[in-house]
């Protein structure tokens, strides 16, 4: 699951339909390989030049494929889609620009020690259903910079916008002299026996994995070297020294953006009990409809699959006037975020998980202690190694929680979607983020062209 994982629509390996034998993923390897032998020895200007084209391209196509993503998937909204799509174009090029992805990256003259970079080769990747667009192009832009070739394994609810992402990022490449094959895509309907043939085929030398829970064990198991990542199921912890109405705001826009399909969006606000009659005013301030315990009863009732324990497969991925209509909550507003207090000692369920839409848990504590020990529960139960959250001002409380949190991105006093991408804080732009082994990843880093390179050392003898 990414529950598709990430609340749960059962998963992002779920293909199902045609068999291996319409789709040759010899033939599709071999031309990856022949244009990526042609493509690796382009200059770093040459490359900067293809991906700025890119990424225009793709700013300019931004809104129409984020109707595409919504209109095929049913999952999120267009303006937030549109954000993202531009995100991983123009912010990535700029995170991406001007670095040195070929060649010699350094050379240490005490130790005589130079660094060569050269690309894996072929990187095979998979594409979720939550993200189709943004995802794509921000795959391949990285794969790219490093000088790889791309294939790119759509899930089958986003095959359409996929091949829309791919047909416009191929004409950037015809019109720019760059083979064609350097992208392509696994066209059709695909099942996993396809996927998991492609994973482990001898020409593929990487395996780039964002989605479901059963893809990326797959692709940790394929025999290839594979990058996964995992479910996030961020705690924000409210402290008493939080700017309270700072915080609603960021935790607001953040569980809103894209109708709550980003894994690193807040996912569980832990509050200490001395600010959160206070806090509950701001977040209805900003436009977030605390339920009431009948509500509750009934947000249960109508929007949690009584099997699963997860929220309903129908009503992920929409935006928080669906959830509270499906669910009889009424507001003389429009909500922006549903919230949903809960018994810190319940941690079952849908209460304690990942949730891919705008509403969340609400935990009230008491002391510090107790603000720390659920956050970190909280990550155990689901979302290891993924984002943290905090808002205080206290730098010795920020670095307890830094060290207790088995999270790979500690965020401070900011919004949980648009800061763990690197969207509003220095971290690398990214829409692939790992969870290093608290999360069973190869990695807690936001993943980059960096992760896509062969680091060569050439040493002399220390004289």
């Amino acid at each position: 699951m990414v529950s598709l994982p990430f609340g749960t629509i059962e998963s992002d390996d779920e293909q199902t339909a045609v068999g291996p034998a319409e789709i040759d993923n010899d033939a599709i390897v071999a031309r990856a390989a022949r244009a990526q032998e042609i493509f690796e020895n382009w200059t770093e200007e040459r490359v900067d030049r293809l991906l700025h084209a890119i990424a225009s391209r793709m700013v300019e196509a931004a809104e129409q494929l984020a109707i595409a993503a919504v209109s095929e998937t049913g999952f999120g909204n267009v303006p937030d889609k549109t954000i993202k799509n531009r995100f991983a174009s123009l912010d990535v090029y700029r995170s991406l620009a001007g670095k040195t992805a070929y060649g010699v990256l350094r050379s240490d003259p005490d130790r005589q020690v130079t660094e060569i970079a050269s690309p894996v080769g072929v990187v095979f990747a998979i594409v979720p259903v939550t993200t189709p667009a943004a995802t794509a192009i921000f795959k391949t832009m990285i794969s790219i910079k490093a000088r790889n070739a791309l294939i790119m394994s759509f899930h089958n609810r986003a095959r359409r916008v996929g091949a829309m992402t791919g047909e416009f990022i191929r004409g950037v490449l015809t019109a720019h002299g760059a083979p064609v094959d350097l992208v392509q895509w696994l066209d059709g309907r695909v099942d996993r026996e396809v996927t998991r043939r492609m994973m482990s085929h001898p020409g593929v030398s990487l395996v780039l994995a964002t989605g479901g829970a059963g893809l990326v064990k797959a692709a940790y198991s394929s025999g290839k070297p594979a990058i996964g990542v995992g479910p996030g199921n961020a705690p924000a912890w409210i402290c008493p020294d939080a700017d309270l109405r700072q915080a609603a705001r960021a935790i607001i826009a953040s569980k809103a953006f894209d109708n709550g399909l980003i894994c690193g969006a807040e996912h569980n606000l832990v509050v200490d009990d001395c600010v959160a009659a206070p806090f509950v005013e701001e977040l209805e301030r900003e436009g977030a409809a605390i339920l009431t315990p009948t509500e509750v009863r009934h947000f249960v009732s109508n929007a949690i699959d009584s099997k699963s324990g997860a929220l309903r497969s129908d009503l992920v991925g929409r935006s928080a006037e669906a959830l509270a209509a499906a669910s009889g909550v009424t507001r003389s507003y429009p909500p922006r975020l549903l919230v949903v207090r809960v018994d810190p000692s319940r941690l079952n369920g849908w209460q304690a998980r990942e949730k891919l839409a705008p509403f969340l848990s609400m935990f009230t504590v008491s002391g510090e202690d107790a603000g720390l020990n659920l956050c970190r529960a909280l990550l155990r139960k689901d979302g290891a190694g993924h984002t943290a959250i905090i808002h205080t001002t206290n730098r010795a409380r920020i670095e307890r929680f830094a060290r207790a949190m088995p999270a790979g991105r500690i965020l401070v006093n900011v919004s949980g979607t648009q800061g763990c991408c690197g969207m509003g804080t220095g971290l690398d732009c990214s829409m692939t983020l790992g969870c290093g082994t608290f999360g069973g990843n190869s990695t807690t880093d936001n993943v980059t062209y960096r992760h896509l390179l062969n680091i060569k050392r050439v040493a002399y003898a220390r004289v």
